[in-house]
């Protein structure tokens, strides 16, 4: 099935140029956690795309004047050189290498800057890798202008997801699905999906606030969090279960049920964490402030009768989850109660977006 990637004639690009993409993160309801080579999911996830995280990559290419062997490239993170990324970027390409056969050709210059803290739980690999590989496919499209569109995201995708598992799910929006699943036409290990299904009106435009309740660089990368699923001891039943929360959140979008949307999403984020504490090693990447705004969180929905609900990436910050129709309340809310959890009190306002943008 991978073969649908590997170009079947190679076009001429330009000697030189640059192409700019601006990529979004996203954040996942049912969670993808534990994957098998190369980068596949054990299960099925389903994310919203975010619109204000994301990350703008410019990607200069010159031709070899004498071809190597090597991958030759410099990163430029926020203005300056930033060498600690070369390897991860390094493996990328080895991984991609057959499917984008020029990679050896040029030399690279990747500048990338983010919008928010880069590794402080909003899945900055996730817009960073997907930059690149938009970057990469519009390099190919000037070689091969036959490219469909769905050929085109499909494969930026699938590239995606061989430098960030979750990367594949930020090409496209506002919904997307990553991973096989029965219930969901066209979805595939191999790339993320728009979720085309039907779509009640309380779910278009939510909103998402991200609490910054910890923005250090977390003590277990994702990475050795996944590896850690091999052998542990629920993790079939939890892949299990994910599948089934596809299957219920498919419906719940479909009639509106916001309270069991709630229920899940929450569900979701704590088993998360707790296939972490249950790992061996096991690890905690919750602060107590994420503990904190979670209960504030649960007795304000209480109080109030509110629709707000909080989800959890593989880190201490916290995903407030809301409807369009209370963004000024549940914004008050934040502002006067759980500011004070956030590390110097920020937070960013944030909403379901449409996916990966090209700049000129």
């Amino acid at each position: 099935m991978e073969q649908i990637f590997i170009p079947k004639t190679v076009g001429t690009v330009k000697e030189s140029g640059t192409v700019t993409w601006q990529t979004p993160s996203n954040i996942a309801l049912v969670k993808y956690w534990g994957k098998r080579n190369p980068q596949l999911p054990e299960n099925t996830s389903v994310s919203f795309t975010l619109s204000n995280c994301h990350t703008k990559t410019t990607l200069s290419y010159n031709k070899k004047q004498q071809s190597n062997d090597n991958f030759d490239f410099d990163v430029v993170f926020e203005g300056k050189i930033n060498e600690a990324f070369k390897p991860k970027i390094e493996t990328f390409f080895k991984r991609i290498e057959a499917y984008v056969p020029f990679l050896k050709e040029y030399t690279f210059v990747i500048e990338s800057q983010n919008s928010f803290p880069h590794s402080s739980g909003i899945a900055s690999s996730a817009s960073g890798m997907s930059a690149i590989a938009m970057c990469l496919m519009s390099m190919e499209k000037e070689m091969n202008p036959t490219l469909t569109e769905e050929e085109f995201y499909h494969k930026a995708s699938f590239l995606a997801r061989l430098g960030s598992g979750s990367a594949c799910r930020s090409v496209k929006g506002e919904i997307v699905v990553w991973g096989a699943h029965p219930e969901i036409n066209g979805s595939s290990d191999l790339y993320g999906v728009e979720f085309k299904d039907a779509v009640a009106p309380i779910f278009q435009n939510y909103q998402d606030t991200i609490l910054l309740v910890d923005k250090g660089e977390k003590q277990v990368s994702s990475t050795v969090g996944h590896d850690l699923m091999h052998g542990h001891p629920f993790s079939q039943q939890r892949f299990a279960q994910a599948q089934e929360n596809i299957s219920k959140i498919k419906d719940i979008f479909a009639k509106g049920a916001i309270d069991d949307f709630i229920a899940l999403v929450e569900s979701e984020a704590l088993t998360l964490h707790a296939m972490m504490m249950t790992s061996h090693p096991y690890f905690i990447l919750m602060k107590p402030n994420t503990l904190e705004v979670i209960n504030k969180v649960w007795d304000y929905r209480k109080e109030t009768g509110s629709k707000l609900c909080f989800t959890l990436d593989a880190g201490a910050n916290v995903h407030l989850l809301y409807p369009k129709s209370e963004k000024e309340t549940v914004q008050l809310f934040i502002k006067q109660d759980l500011a004070v959890f956030c590390k110097n009190g920020e937070y960013i306002h944030d909403q379901v977006g449409m996916g990966a943008n090209k700049l000129t």
